[in-house]
């Protein structure tokens, strides 16, 4: 699945609005021009890794947030993952899968 650069952008513009910060004062902590973190933000550029990192570290969000919209922080986690997953495997898979879970899960309750 290709990266929606578009969306990446977007969700460091509302990561950066969320930690009241301005493209100024972000770009200057970046070491980068205010008209690329723009760009960034609508999408017309790309970031690398380490600079996705940088700009995560500074916001304070998880790199998972930026990249698919999910944090581990959060009590959805997985779930739209996990339900998508289901979605991608035939019925018997699924049933598979669903008694392998419905395992662990029976085996920690018992263990508490």
């Amino acid at each position: 699945m290709a990266l929606d650069y578009s969306i990446i952008g977007s969700r460091i513009r509302q990561a950066r609005i969320a930690k009241d910060m301005t493209q100024e004062e972000l770009a200057d902590q970046l070491d980068i021009s205010v008209a690329f973190l723009s760009r960034v933000e609508r999408g017309n550029s790309h970031i690398n890794l380490k600079r996705l990192n940088q700009i995560c570290n500074i916001l304070e969000v998880s790199e998972g947030l930026i990249l698919n919209g999910t944090s581990s922080d959060s009590e959805e986690y997985l779930v739209e993952d996990f339900a998508l997953l289901l979605k991608s495997v035939p019925p018997k898979t699924q049933k598979l899968i669903y008694n392998i879970a419905k395992t662990i899960v029976d085996t920690e309750k018992e263990d508490m």
